[in-house]
């Protein structure tokens, strides 16, 4: 099998909230997809997705996701999609860095490898644990009671963990107003219920210490992410008693690597795009697992098509190490494909069809913006 073509496509995903607030002030409305389909000499035809949380989340954006694909595309013709730590050499060879330009293609040719033996991609991934998998929500910065209220539309829904954004400035009620979102968002916990209290990096060290100070005893979170740097995470882990995962910061497979060899933290926000796909993300879900660390299986954003990942990924990480997994779907409001894995049970199962188990919206999808053909 070698792909013979691989085409980019573009889609507008608007934010099913109406505005995503973040810490520091970030808004976001809609977010700008990119998708991969790659078509083999067999007939055999992949897709893949890569949606940046915006230009201002981490070190990627959605112009940059293009202009990447087209720089290692070229590369790809002729190779054997199903070669997968191959195929990532050779993105590796024409592109350094930019995950998040790799993780479309490189999930697409997952795709492929799963219809081309007939066999879903948790198997290949590992093989599935057989588990319903948790499901997050994704609460954004707002009043306390807006929060709770969000929180609780979520748990009616069926979801089970819940991610609660944080890091407010001082101008806008600083650590008081995010002590007062902690406590509002886990002011109705059920058992079995699991919280993140994520600052997105947007907390200094002082303001973490401040915030926790004011939290009563006794409430059970995880604080994810909560400073921008290296330093300062690793100077707030000294003085913290809360869990602490790490998501942004954590990219390269050297930085799962720093992470576990200095007990920075307790476990990771494993983003699929911004690991590089799930070639990447096999790889820091075993090193965690090895480490003993927990894994939250999640992307920046996305369709179905990135949901899609999750799902397998997550299917296959132990259910004593699994946190949650993000299901995207539920924030945007365009259907890119069908995939069969309702949340039910306060989880989703993941279904059995090849491949990534999608069926893309062809309609939807529109012309290529660019292709690129043996």
């Amino acid at each position: 099998m070698k792909i013979k073509k691989i085409e980019l496509y573009q889609l507008d995903l608007p934010y099913s909230g109406g505005v995503y607030m973040l810490s520091g002030g970030r808004e976001y409305r809609s977010f700008d997809a990119s998708f991969v389909r790659i078509e083999t000499d067999t007939g055999l035809e992949g897709w893949g997705e890569s949606t940046p949380f915006g230009a201002t989340y981490i070190a990627a954006h959605a112009l940059g996701v293009r202009a990447g694909i087209a720089e290692i595309a070229p590369y790809l013709l002729g190779r054997d999609p199903r070669q997968m730590d191959r195929i990532n050499d050779t993105m590796d060879e024409a592109l350094v860095g930019h995950n998040h330009a790799k993780s479309a293609i490189d999930l697409a040719c997952w795709d492929l490898f799963g219809k081309s033996v007939n066999l879903p991609v948790c198997e290949l991934l590992g093989g599935s644990t057989g588990k319903r998998l948790p499901v997050i929500s994704s609460i954004y910065a707002g009043s306390p009671e807006d929060m709770r209220a969000r929180v609780a539309q979520h748990r009616e829904m069926g979801y089970l963990g819940h991610s609660v954004k944080i890091g407010a400035l001082d101008s806008e009620g600083g650590p008081a107003l995010d002590a007062a979102r902690i406590r509002e968002s886990l002011a109705d916990r059920q058992p079995g219920e699991f919280f993140l209290a994520d600052a997105n990096g947007g907390l200094t060290v002082e303001a973490a210490l401040r915030m926790l100070r004011m939290l009563p005893d006794g409430l059970d979170f995880v604080l994810e992410a909560p400073c921008k740097t290296w330093r300062e995470t690793m100077s707030l882990r000294k003085r913290c008693t809360v869990p602490i995962i790490l998501d942004e910061l954590v990219q390269q497979d050297e930085d799962v690597a720093l992470m576990l060899a200095e007990d920075v933290a307790d476990g990771i926000g494993l983003k699929i795009s911004k690991a590089g796909g799930l070639t990447h993300g096999r790889r820091h879900r075993d090193m965690c697992l090895a480490a003993g660390a927990t894994v939250s299986v999640q992307d920046t954003v996305g369709s179905a098509i990135a949901f899609s990942a999750i799902a397998h990924l997550g299917a296959t990480v132990p259910e004593r190490f699994l946190r949650c997994i993000l299901d995207c779907r539920d924030m945007v409001t365009l259907e890119t494909a069908a995939f069969d894995a309702p949340v039910q049970d306060g989880g989703v199962l993941v279904p059995d069809a090849p491949g990534l188990g999608i069926t893309v919206d062809r309609g939807l999808m529109g012309a290529p913006q660019a292709v690129w053909e043996a």
